[in-house]
């Protein structure tokens, strides 16, 4: 009895453990997916959980451009309107943004303030998909009237004017004039801290990059113009309904598969971080080691695959935390039929026993009636 105690202890206590395990790397891993914030835009522009977010990046030679996107808009909604999915009354059903890098520029406030700053050229409602801590001022969107706004970072905010709180003050970006719209915090999470760097940031829109760019040109008419070199789209971004699993990123995913199936990889941003998801990736971890196509992608999107990266492992060996329990749940099984067996064989035993015992005292009756009855006819032959 007591190495049994003991052998039941030691199980519990194996099993309480597997089960701490458990609970530690899903907090872990939530954690680690909570800090790439930006994978949750769907949710935060619909709160039900029924619309996906998806992104596409494009090699240098893609050939994707900002004239392009309004065909992928298009594309979607026919996809959508084709399941009886249509937009009611002020309602968007798609928001959508894009975006470039436009390279190191440099940055003058209006007094001695100067430094470089990465610069990323975007149009859309390319601040919705971002999870950017806004210190001062406001965003700018792609269809703003006035194209001359810019965010930057706090480092940026520092090295012009010695505060971030500078919403509203000129900024001179390659000598052309532009105001600060809003200043963001510098990245946090140590993740974008080592996909950013520690150069400055900033962000402008495609017609403002235009403005610094020397992108600006004039036909034989004297109309002006500008090359192809200010259009081009290196991450184009989504969110739109999917009433159905899966059915709005395979939408997604189809329209860029068709084009762009050798210069663009795209990806499920809503559904990247599930266990599930992380966990079957684990033996396909080389992708990520050795890329088959030269993008190169934005510090955000480096960061959220470093993430995947991690939750790959994390989630492939939290796997291995269901060993026990399940092995624990087995025996039990194996046990409780054991046990059922040995009770129906004495539940069983027990009825035969029953049996015999109720024919033998049957017999036992009869042959006493019967011994009693001839004794009976004994007496009446005598007299």
């Amino acid at each position: 009895m007591k190495h049994k105690k003991i052998v039941t202890a030691v199980i519990a206590a194996v099993n309480v453990l597997s089960a701490a395990a458990w609970g530690i790397m899903t907090a872990i891993g939530s954690s680690v997916a909570e800090e790439q914030g930006y994978n949750s835009a769907a949710l935060r522009w619909d709160t039900s959980g029924e619309s996906v977010q998806a992104s596409c990046f494009f090699t240098e030679d893609a050939g994707f451009t900002v004239s392009q996107t309004a065909g992928v808009k298009a594309n979607l909604m026919d996809s959508l309107k084709k399941i009886s999915v249509t937009a009611e009354k002020g309602q968007e059903l798609i928001a959508d943004a894009y975006s470039t890098s436009g390279g190191q520029m440099t940055f003058r406030g209006d007094g001695m303030g100067k430094t470089d700053a990465e610069v990323t050229v975007f149009g859309g409602d390319f601040f919705l998909f971002r999870d950017f801590k806004l210190l001062s001022g406001s965003y700018i969107s792609g269809d703003d009237l006035m194209q001359d706004g810019a965010v930057i970072d706090r480092s940026t905010a520092w090295a012009l004017y010695g505060s971030a709180d500078v919403a509203g003050m000129n900024v001179y970006i390659n000598g052309a004039k532009f105001y600060i719209s809003g200043v963001i915090e510098d990245p946090v999470t140590k993740t974008e801290k080592r996909t950013a760097g520690d150069v400055p940031r900033a962000y402008i829109t495609y017609d403002g990059y235009k403005l610094v760019s020397g992108d600006t040109m004039y036909g034989e008419d004297g109309v002006m113009g500008h090359n192809q070199t200010s259009e081009k789209v290196s991450c184009y971004e989504c969110i739109l309904p999917s009433p159905v699993e899966n059915f709005g990123y395979n939408a997604f995913k189809d329209y860029f598969g068709e084009s762009y199936k050798k210069t663009s990889y795209t990806v499920n941003n809503t559904l990247r971080f599930q266990p599930k998801t992380r966990a079957k990736k684990y033996k396909k971890l080389s992708d990520y080691a050795v890329q088959d196509k030269p993008i190169v992608y934005p510090f955000w999107e480096n960061a959220s695959r470093i993430a995947e990266f991690r939750l790959s492992k994390l989630y492939h060996f939290r796997r291995l935390a269901y060993v026990i329990p399940a092995l624990t749940i087995l025996a039990l099984i194996v046990l409780l039929w054991r046990t059922i067996g040995i009770l129906r064989k004495k539940a069983a035993g027990g009825l035969i026993e029953s049996v015999k015992w109720a024919l033998y005292k049957r017999k036992q009756k009869k042959l006493i009636n019967t011994e009693k009855e001839q004794n009976n006819k004994k007496k009446e032959e005598s007299v």
